[in-house]
């Protein structure tokens, strides 16, 4: 059996697209439609239902698909041995904006160093992407994790700290209590209602808030705060050099938000490619003196 062909039938139920594996895996879009029906057949089974929209697994792909990943990732392994322990082969990872800028991408130049032959595909967005229909083989997450049938590894946390700019202090006051609140601003972060999030005994609550402004970036959602629009809550590890600096001001310390779970994810299950797995360590040696 033809292990490209099974790679690219992989690839191809993964993305629910011929077009976009293709792109993944460096080759025209027509090569991986014919390795697809080499392989289908070869097996005498019809593997993907085509339809000018939509690309998705019959029943015997559905049966096949575990087994193909399985004999890939084994694969790679095996040839992996005999290139003097280097890492090969394309790894997509998806990173929050800030810790890909801080504290991964300025130690890149070790991991290529040592392994010249991998190339790594990093996407950087605050947003919740499709781990599998979007083909990464591992996101960094920060926060809680939703049921999503994938593998999730716990690395640690990040603290918060509550945050306005000298300039908002100075026009709003800085707030004491929880009852101040009711005289200020939050800069609202996606889409839900804004409140403040503080710690209330053993647990931690939410209070109703005001908010001028709503963001969906971590960039945004900071550029807001320097401007005086309002008190944020976010991972201390983000802000530090602006707090150190006096840009930023601390608030109510003692009123923290939740610590936010960090967290790598991937859909391999229990057939991790090699250099997927040596990736994952390294990210989380890299990320690892930021968390508590």
């Amino acid at each position: 059996m033809d292990l490209d062909a099974l790679r690219v039938f992989v690839k191809v139920a993964e993305l629910a697209s011929f077009t976009r594996a293709a792109e993944q895996l460096g080759m025209p879009k027509a090569r991986a439609s014919a390795r697809v029906l080499a392989l289908e057949a070869e097996l005498g089974v019809r593997l993907l239902q085509r339809t000018t929209r939509t690309v998705r697994t019959t029943a015997d792909g559905e049966q096949l698909l575990p087994r193909a990943r399985r004999l890939v990732a084994e694969a790679e392994d095996v040839a992996s041995m005999f290139t003097g322990g280097q890492l090969r082969g394309r790894v997509r990872v998806d990173l929050p904006h800030q810790l890909a800028c801080d504290a991964v991408i300025p130690r890149l130049p070790e991991l290529l160093a040592a392994h010249p032959q991998l190339e790594m595909f990093i996407s950087t967005t605050d947003r919740r992407v499709e781990v599998v229909r979007e083909g990464f083989d591992c996101v960094l997450s920060v926060g809680q994790l939703s049921a999503s049938g994938l593998v999730a590894q716990r690395l640690g946390q990040l603290s918060t700290v509550n945050c306005a700019s000298p300039a908002y202090l100075r026009r709003y006051g800085t707030p004491r209590s929880l009852a101040d609140l009711d005289r200020h601003l939050i800069v609202n972060y996606g889409a839900a209602p804004p409140t403040f999030e503080y710690r209330d005994g053993a647990g931690y609550a939410e209070r109703p808030m005001r908010a001028a402004v709503t963001v969906n970036s971590t960039d945004a959602y900071r550029a807001a705060c320097l401007a005086g629009i309002g008190i944020i809550q976010a991972p201390r590890v983000g802000l530090r050099a602006l707090i150190e600096d006096g840009a930023l001001i601390e608030v109510l310390p003692d009123l923290p938000s939740a610590p936010m779970p960090v967290s790598l994810v991937h859909p391999h299950g229990r057939s991790v490619p090699r250099r997927v797995r040596a990736v994952m360590q390294w990210i989380a040696g890299a990320i690892a003196p930021r968390l508590g």
